[in-house]
């Protein structure tokens, strides 16, 4: 079983390569995955988001370059020992207070496109201010 499965936006307009480098960073940093973990096969990933091995294959090694993963042959790629570390005691606070947010705004009547809405505009909001 994977501990993390990927997803892709086509209209985020960030390359697919890119998206994935992205998602395994922020699961190393939130402490989803941590040093040993394995990354889902090359096949797994293509068969999983119908995408050309080539571009898997760009992103373990985007992430090998940045020393968050390393490829053992015929093993597979692994978050190695030198990983980030995650951001600490404080993402287990957000996330339950993450968890109550969205158990609200679910009662309160929205839906997934509601919710990703008022995300969004929270998200732009908040650059604007930063």
């Amino acid at each position: 079983m994977a501990l993390i499965e990927f997803h892709l936006d086509s209209r985020s307009g960030v390359p697919t390569y890119l998206q994935l480098v992205q998602q395994v960073r922020h699961a190393v940093q939130l402490g989803i995955l941590g040093p040993g973990d394995q990354l889902p096969t090359v096949k797994e990933v293509v068969a999983g988001l119908t995408i050309n091995p080539n571009t898997v294959l760009k992103a373990y090694g985007a992430l090998e370059n940045e020393g968050i993963a390393e490829g053992r042959r015929g093993q597979g790629t692994f978050v190695t020992t030198s990983a980030p570390s995650p951001l600490g005691d404080d993402v287990g606070k957000l996330r339950r207070s993450l968890r109550n947010w969205f158990a609200q705004a679910r009662g309160a009547g929205l839906d997934e496109q509601a919710i990703e809405a008022l995300l969004s505009e929270q998200r732009s909001s908040a650059r604007k201010v930063a």
